[in-house]
């Protein structure tokens, strides 16, 4: 009984490790569209929205699997001689998932930084353009009332 248990354990192990995978891969990809020279905004949302997906799953497995875990674990920790072969494959598992979910946690930094770069320079570019608006409109309004002309002298006579 204990076995199939385990077995689960390992399998949902292994599902995390491949949802994890999903998730740099989406991280490499909104890290080509942030250095890219015009900054896809549709295309990022979309990886954004692929990105929260995969990691609800990720979510959804880590709490089967602790839930999975909790049940067996006072089994486990009396037979540990029993299972030391399956035990030491989720060592190993567990290893394997921790090293990748560091390596998605490092390239997560990397991406704010490069959103917080892209941003600022759409926010700068806006700022340019509102100015550069800002100019055009007076140069318009100011040349627009150059064609009137104030008489200078009026005859009050008459």
């Amino acid at each position: 009984m204990i076995e199939n248990y385990l077995d689960i354990l390992a399998d949902s192990l292994q599902k995390k490790s491949i949802v994890l995978d999903k998730i740099e891969d989406e991280n490499n990809k909104q890290a080509k569209m942030l250095k890219s020279d015009s900054f896809p905004y549709d295309e990022f949302d979309e990886a954004i929205d692929r990105k929260g997906e995969l990691i609800e799953e990720l979510t959804a497995l880590d709490d089967g699997f602790d839930a999975l875990y909790q049940r067996i674990r006072e089994q486990l920790q009396d037979n540990r001689d029993k299972y030391k072969d399956q035990i030491a494959g989720l060592q190993k598992l567990v290893k394997e998932v921790t090293d990748k979910s560091v390596a998605v946690q490092a390239q997560e930094a990397r991406n704010k930084q490069l959103v917080e770069a892209a941003f600022a320079k759409e926010k700068s570019s806006v700022k340019f353009n509102k100015l550069n608006s800002k100019a055009a409109y007076g140069y318009y309004k100011s040349m627009s009332k150059g064609n009137v002309v104030i008489p200078q002298f009026m005859d009050k006579k008459k």
